[in-house]
């Protein structure tokens, strides 16, 4: 276990480094902040003033290694536009990003998962049937019309729920949350449905597909024999040994739902990461860009990392120790 893990925290610096420069050198080819960030009336001694100040004078290399040098420190830049740490920037707007993605990614579990061993369980009935071509709708249907149309139909015509915003929040841990307030969920209650359709549908088949090849085999039958109720067949021998790609999927895809959620966010006025790096592109504010893309590189890895130490808590079968 413990040579595994070394192994993996070796491989997870070695991409992290490589990663590095792969989003340093492409954030600094998509455009020169300097033509965004200086008043075309300012003059040659003024503008290269400004540009020695951002560091911009010095060549690519050099602007490499002072960030990797400052990112060995926590340091991960100043943005141009804020003038605060790029860091400070992201972690105040992360708890807002975070709290939208794990509800959706439960969301996706608690609809998903018993929707899908239903239709796992009957899948030539009228419900099973229905279930799965609902499910093709959260994979066919933009994100963007999707939340519009939750706007217009809750928000508008219904009047239910907020439209746009966080609404009120609640202190924990020294930061601010939705989710202690109820008026805090009901402004997460329409970005976090909209957020999750993706992730419903595709937990839905999945737990399906894992059901429907599951239950021919030899140990659930040899259950079925020893006379257990239902109820725990499907619970404990079925659920159990289907989870393990669920889990795997869940995991990627809770990593996705933050790092995209930039959509949902424009959408419903909802002040997370996605906003703050839209905005930050449109003024091209590389400090904050590159910073945002090294911290969804670090998010990835680490649930990478977490869903292989779950395969033996689902499976003791699997060994860390014999993965490649």
């Amino acid at each position: 276990m413990l040579t595994w893990l070394l192994r993996r925290l070796f491989q997870a610096l070695f991409v992290v480094l490589a990663m590095t420069v792969i989003v340093f050198i492409g954030v600094h080819v998509i455009g020169n902040p300097v033509d965004i960030l200086i008043s075309p009336e300012a003059d040659q001694a003024e503008r290269a003033r400004i540009i020695a100040d951002l560091g911009l004078d010095q060549p690519l290399w050099r602007q490499y290694l002072v960030f990797l040098g400052d990112a060995l420190h926590g340091n991960l830049g100043r943005s141009f536009v804020f003038n605060e740490p790029a860091l400070k920037l992201i972690a105040g707007r992360m708890p807002a990003t975070l709290e939208l993605a794990v509800t959706a990614v439960l969301l996706s579990i608690v609809i998903g998962v018993p929707l899908g061993l239903y239709a796992g369980l009957k899948p030539d009935g009228f419900l099973g049937r229905t279930i799965m071509a609902g499910s093709i709708l959260g994979f066919s249907l933009p994100t963007f019309w999707v939340g519009l149309m939750l706007i217009m139909v809750f928000a508008v015509q219904l009047g239910w729920l907020p439209s746009t915003g966080r609404g009120q929040t609640a202190e924990l841990f020294g930061l601010q949350w939705s989710f202690l307030t109820w008026d805090g969920l009901r402004h997460m209650a329409m970005p976090a449905l909209n957020l999750s359709l993706f992730n419903i549908s595709l937990v839905l088949r999945l737990t399906r597909a894992g059901v429907r090849e599951t239950l021919p085999m030899d140990f659930v039958k040899f259950a079925r024999a020893k006379g257990l109720s239902p109820a725990r067949v499907i619970f404990v021998h079925v659920l159990k040994n289907i989870m393990i790609p669920v889990v795997t999927v869940v995991g990627l895809e809770l990593g996705s739902t933050i790092a995209f959620a930039v959509v949902t966010e424009s959408v419903f006025a909802w002040p997370g990461m996605g906003k703050l790096i839209i905005d930050s592109i449109n003024v091209l504010d590389r400090p904050v860009i590159v910073a945002y893309l090294m911290l969804i590189v670090l998010l990835f890895i680490t649930i990478n990392l977490l869903v292989d130490i779950l395969y033996t808590v689902l499976d003791p079968r699997v060994r860390l120790e014999g993965k490649r």
